[in-house]
């Protein structure tokens, strides 16, 4: 019997859950369409990089590192896209990037401007555009110095001196970073594929998958409901922000924006952790008669640390290889995916270090540790027992892609979960999931935090 001697109370519980569930989720993914893709962000911020690293790339390289001029690249990019749609700094480079001699132009396009510093460089490109020989002095653009991309497009546009502020030190550091964007990635791939190809060959050689025992916990599929919908999307989703926000908000009021941000994002998934693992406190307490931190009551298993640790790696460069794949043949077959996670966006176009500690304590600690305790923790060895190992991962997978709330991004999220279910029963440590999430986030991060210029 799945369900057994189940309180009325309890199934009226998961039913209200599971309803309110259905409608959050549902908006989620739903709005999730209406919010942009971080991959157009990614792509500029790229080629803004390989532009400001050009005199420090050796000559031998430039053709393996920049096959196309960036700048023209990224002008191709925003005229793909509608003007309208554009934010302002990328108005603004479209026009200083293109051929725009209609004077008519940048007297619309000004209007529509909130920024005025960007009114302003409309007003002086207006002025090149009616007399070619114009040219203000470059102190005149020393406003837009803390932006060294936009600077270095409004060197060549009015032809004045950029290299007191690209110097031939900051040009090597950009250098720096194309070669780790797009180095580290290519290692990762490669060692991955390899990894996946030894463990597929030992599969059939040994005609077996080396399952660790999995312990799971004497709950039922209501205890899964009244924790995924109950604790994680009612409690921690929709009750939980309203606390949160709030206390942010009372405290962060004399704070820049960048880091009021940030903290809304930390407190946030701390208050959204806080009623799913009350819930998980609660049924552990209910099954054994008491909580005891030195019980292993969800087989994190640490020691030997060494083991634990090296699985958790193999388990993230094994599935790296995949999830990417999955993302590519989603991106041929999709134009303009939308919905990426709005804290890819925030993190891409954060300046302040202390909101950037913040993002990564959330990203790499936070949301590993509380996301693997709810899913391949509780979840997936439930669902292992009842449904069998690879259903469980396959449910557990499809329920954790679905709880980011982005249709673009639940055929990775799933492939990324199945990676993870693997490593947990794989490892017989949930330690080893934990590391993998961490590792996964972390390159994601680490990604995102090299392509700020």
């Amino acid at each position: 019997m799945i369900f057994k001697n189940i309180s009325k109370s309890k199934l009226t519980l998961a039913f209200i859950s599971i309803v309110i569930t259905f409608f959050v989720w549902q908006q989620g993914l739903r709005d999730s369409l209406n919010r942009p893709s971080v991959t157009f962000d990614i792509s500029q911020k790229e080629q803004e990089i390989a532009e400001l690293s050009l005199q420090s790339i050796p000559v031998n390289l430039k053709k393996i590192f920049i096959i196309n001029d960036p700048v023209d690249q990224i002008n191709k990019s925003l005229s793909d896209v509608s003007f309208e749609e554009l934010t302002e700094r990328n108005k603004l480079i479209r026009i200083i990037t293109s051929e725009l001699n209609d004077p008519k132009i940048y007297k619309n396009i000004s209007k529509d401007f909130e920024n005025k510093n960007f009114k302003f460089l409309i007003d002086e490109i207006e002025k090149k555009s009616n007399n070619n020989s114009y040219k203000p002095s470059p102190d005149t653009f020393d406003l837009f110095k803390g932006d060294r991309f936009l600077y270095h497009l409004l060197s060549r546009k009015f032809d004045f001196d950029d290299s007191a502020l690209i110097t031939k030190s900051f040009s090597s550091k950009m250098f720096l970073k194309i070669l780790a964007i797009r180095l580290i990635p290519l290692f990762t791939i490669l060692i991955g594929s390899i990894l996946a190809l030894k463990i597929l060959w030992t599969t059939i050689a040994l005609k077996k998958f080396g399952w660790k025992e999995i312990k799971y916990l004497d709950l039922e599929l209501i205890d899964m409901v009244l924790l995924i919908a109950g604790g994680f999307v009612v409690l921690g989703e929709v009750v939980s922000p309203l606390f949160s926000i709030s206390l942010v908000e009372l405290f962060s009021r004399n704070i820049s924006n960048e880091l009021s941000q940030s903290l809304k994002i930390f407190f946030g998934y701390l208050f959204m952790a806080i009623p799913p693992l009350g819930i998980v406190y609660y049924q552990i307490k209910s099954l054994n008669g008491e909580f005891n931190f030195k019980k292993d009551y969800l087989q994190f298993n640490f020691l030997p640390i060494k083991y634990a640790i090296i699985q958790g790696i193999k388990g993230w460069l094994t599935i790296v290889p995949f999830v990417l794949l999955i993302s590519l043949i989603m991106n041929s077959l999709i134009d303009n995916q939308n919905g990426s996670n709005p804290l890819l966006e925030i993190v891409l176009n954060n300046n302040n270090y202390l909101s950037f500690f913040l993002l990564f304590l959330t990203t790499t600690l936070l949301a590993p540790l509380f996301e693997e305790i709810i899913f391949r923790g509780i979840l997936l060895p439930t669902l292992s027992r009842n449904f069998g190992v690879i259903s469980g991962i396959i449910i557990s997978a499809f329920i954790f892609a679905l709880a980011h709330l982005s249709l673009g991004e639940m055929p990775p999220l799933f492939v990324l979960g199945i990676g993870l279910g693997i490593t947990r029963i794989a490892s017989g440590s949930l330690f080893s999931s934990v590391i993998m999430h961490s590792l996964w986030n972390g390159l994601t991060f680490l990604n995102l935090f090299l392509l700020r210029t």
